[in-house]
């Protein structure tokens, strides 16, 4: 995940953006206008891992997300299922410690901490298809800003939970302090996708003295606050983002180590308890079952995951801070999942309900419920035909933040 801080200006706070799918944005005020830090989610974050070797260092760069990417890009995502380094990306859980490693020699780095690099572009040769916050850094360079400067990136390792991320929430927190120091006011949060979910949780731990000292409001782009069903998929039978010559079952194993997909099931608190979300033939499962899911697809260690993972942000708690929660509608996102007799080793008939291609909409809206529960204001803002990462280069979007970074 990343987050990207902007640094405000004259009567401005500064921001920064968290995306997940993981996002959100400090905002701080300055001379020109409000700090930003951008986050990202948990399916368009970039990290490193290293495997040190006597004899040399192998490296790798992994970044992946539901969108299509450039020729040079799409060849290097083949190359990476078809090479050894997916055994690189994946995390070994450990029952015992209820925490998640890297395989034994493999040490992963999360690039630029305080920078913007890391999540204008998920493809490093920057080609437009894989263009991911450039407009929103470009649109704030254009309005006064500077990037690493007032406006800065906070990257994490999205695959693992904020239960196993606390030196990140550390320097995060130490990053806020002092650009609101510097820029003289609070900052305000910008955060996308399961980036919305890691800046809920690091909200909910502050003292509220500290936030209304620190923190002006909280822009959510996409956030999937009640979980999204897609991750059902990924767990019971892989999924490949659509990309034919890639086998979902082959990745299906390395996908499952992430414990951040088991964290973004589903939540009982939104969906009903007779909505089926998976079906087979002899078996419907809802959000009550996904004990016996897990079970029955072989995953045991995804069970424990979950029950670590739930009860982070389960409540739902009001983050105590303004919020501005923008949402996708109208496109067809993946409700549940049909399988035949071969499940789970098959691809399932995909039954699709309305969101924003990726998050589903009755779980970006929950934030509504915020409204009467916190002094601050909430606002709900729909993008009707935005999908999941293309709303982050829509005019409205652009325009909406610029107007909260620039407000008194």
């Amino acid at each position: 995940m990343l987050h990207l801080i902007m640094k405000g200006r004259l009567q401005t706070s500064p921001l920064i953006l968290q995306t997940l799918q993981s996002f959100s944005d400090i905002h701080t005020k300055s001379k020109h206008g409000s700090q930003l830090a951008l986050q990202i989610g948990q399916t368009q974050q970039n990290h490193k891992p290293k495997r040190f070797k006597p004899e040399a260092e192998t490296r790798s760069s992994c970044r992946h997300d539901s969108t299509s990417f450039g020729r040079e890009f799409f060849l290097g995502f083949v190359m990476w299922f078809t090479s050894d380094q997916m055994r690189l990306h994946r995390l070994i859980y450990n029952r015992t410690t209820r925490t998640s490693e890297p395989p034994p020699g493999v040490f992963v780095r999360v690039p630029g901490f305080g920078k913007t690099f890391s999540l204008e572009y998920l493809d490093p040769s920057k080609q437009s298809v894989g263009m991911y916050f450039f407009s929103i850094v470009q649109s704030m360079v254009e309005w006064g800003y500077t990037r690493d400067d007032d406006v800065r990136g906070a990257p994490y390792d999205w695959r693992k939970a904020p239960n196993e991320n606390k030196e990140y929430f550390m320097q995060l927190q130490q990053m806020i302090e002092e650009m609101a120091e510097k820029a003289g006011g609070p900052v305000v949060l910008i955060a996308h996708s399961m980036g919305n979910m890691y800046t809920l949780y690091f909200l909910n731990q502050q003292p509220q003295a500290w936030k209304d000292k620190y923190i002006k409001a909280f822009i959510c782009l996409g956030p999937p606050w009640a979980g999204v069903a897609k991750t059902l998929r990924v767990i019971t039978s892989g999924d490949n983002n659509r990309i034919p010559v890639i086998s979902p079952l082959k990745i299906r194993a390395q996908q499952r180590t992430a414990v951040s997909t088991n964290w973004l099931l589903p939540y009982a608190h939104s969906w009903s308890k007779d909505q089926v979300l998976v079906q087979t033939p002899t078996v419907n499962y809802t959000v009550q079952d996904y004990r016996r899911l897990y079970k029955d697809i072989g995953f045991d260690d995804g069970w424990m995951m979950r029950q670590d993972t739930e009860p982070l942000v389960s409540d739902l708690l009001p983050p105590n801070v303004e919020v501005h929660c923008l949402y996708g509608s109208g496109i067809n996102t993946s409700e549940s999942f049909l399988y035949s007799n071969n499940f789970p080793d098959e691809e399932p008939t995909v039954v699709n309900g309305d969101g924003d291609g990726t998050v589903n909409l009755q779980s970006a809206i929950q934030c509504k419920r915020w409204v009467g529960q916190q002094k601050q204001p909430v606002f709900l803002k729909e993008l009707r035909g935005n999908e999941h990462v293309e709303m982050l280069t829509n005019y409205t979007t652009v325009s909406y933040i610029k107007k909260v970074l620039f407000s008194p």
